[in-house]
Order: structure tokens, then C-alpha cells, then sequence
């Protein structure tokens, strides 16, 4: 089987994600209040008191609307007893795509991809543009295609997320590679006919995992 094109989700896959204590700890910092553990502890707390948190952040449609996103992080914030300043500092931290590392191995694995001719995607679910964090990584040049939740209006595991990167791209499900972390909505693109790679979450940038998809291309 030869693939022309290979679809990439973002964050877990390409670049890191936030603990909890270390997005708390940031938020902190950007409020210009003490970061240390035992203030970090307590407002991480204070978050997982908040009953079925883990289920509204991760609400059908929660990266589909920018509107629908905020609200639901703010009114999750008041639920902690969180003050306004440090709501803000949170939801920047969340919004901000340098908090956010590329793995290591990114970009000779997508400059590799892209001198054999093959068709580079990212189709993620998120609520921002996220193609400034590849021009500052200087990876811009080498994705042909970016769909995002909030410009489509739908998110992952919705089909349209899936059918309308391959028509950007030009490609048959045949002949194009998923690469996600997530089972649920990464690997729904299999149900399209999409050969799908699942990897290990990605937690530290240093962390080797991208040669998986060279291989698979291959």
C-alpha cells in the first residue's frame, strides 16, 4: 500500500500537553502570584472539587465553538471559587500555544514527509489558530493543510473533520495515514477507511516517537 498523504492531530501527538499542576503553576506565574507547591496544590484542588469537570471539558462540541469554549472554562472556574484575575491567567495559559512544546523529532519527520512528496495535514481539535506556533517553530512550510474544530464548526470524531482535510489535501482515505493519540476521536478516522496510527501521548518533547510514522509511510 503507498500513502500520499499523512494527517496529524496536534496536541498529545505533536506537541506537549499540560499537567494539571503545571498549568495551575503557570497561571500562577502570569498572575504574578507565588507558584510554589503548596499554593499550586491548593487551586489544583480546588479544580478537582468541582464535580464531572474531566466530562465538561470535554463536552461534544467544546473545541467547535470559541463562545461555547470560554464559557464553559469560566463557569467552571466560579465553581472552583476561583477569583476573576486568576480565571484569566488560567484560560491565557490554555490559550497560549507556547506553553505548548513541539516534539523534538517534528520537524525532521515532517521535512522528511515532505521531500518524498507526501501530503502533510493537522487537523485538530482546538479553539485558536495554532498555525503562528508553526511559523515560530519554522514549520509552516512544510503543512499543506490545516483544519481546526473552530473554523470548521465541528470537532473530532464528526466525520467532516476527516472528509473535508482529504479533500483539502486532495487525497483518497486509501491512501492517507491518521496519526493521533487519542482512541475516540483520532481513531475514528479508521471508521473511513483511514489507516490510523495511535501513539503514546506525548509528555516530555524529548520523548522519540515520530519515526513510527516514517515507517508506516514508508
Amino acid at each position: 500500500m503507498s500513502f500520499r498523504a499523512v494527517i496529524f492531530d496536534w496536541r498529545g501527538t505533536l506537541v506537549t500537553t499540560l499537567s494539571l499542576s503545571d498549568w495551575v503553576r503557570h497561571a500562577l506565574r502570569v498572575a504574578r502570584r507565588d507558584g510554589g507547591d503548596e499554593h499550586v496544590r491548593a487551586v489544583v484542588a480546588a479544580l478537582r472539587s468541582v464535580p464531572g469537570i474531566n466530562d465538561r471539558l470535554d463536552r461534544p462540541g467544546i473545541d467547535a465553538d470559541t463562545g461555547f469554549h470560554r464559557g464553559t472554562y469560566f463557569d467552571i472556574f466560579a465553581d472552583a471559587g476561583l477569583d476573576d484575575e486568576l480565571a484569566h491567567s488560567l484560560y491565557e495559559v490554555e490559550s497560549d500555544p507556547a506553553y505548548n512544546r513541539f516534539a523534538q523529532d517534528t520537524h525532521a519527520t515532517l521535512r522528511e514527509l515532505h521531500q518524498r512528496g507526501i501530503g502533510i495535514a493537522v487537523a485538530s481539535d482546538i479553539h485558536f489558530d495554532i498555525r503562528p506556533a508553526f511559523e515560530t517553530a519554522g514549520l509552516s512550510g512544510l503543512v499543506d493543510v490545516f483544519t481546526l474544530s473552530f473554523e470548521q464548526g465541528v470537532q473530532k470524531p464528526d466525520p467532516l473533520m476527516f472528509t473535508r482535510t482529504l479533500a483539502a489535501l486532495g487525497c483518497e482515505p486509501a491512501h492517507t495515514v491518521m496519526v493521533g493519540d487519542r482512541p475516540r476521536p483520532d481513531g475514528a478516522a479508521v471508521e473511513h477507511g483511514i489507516t490510523t496510527l495511535l501513539l503514546p501521548s506525548l509528555r516530555d518533547e524529548q520523548d522519540q516517537r515520530l519515526h513510527h510514522v516514517l515507517a508506516v509511510a514508508r
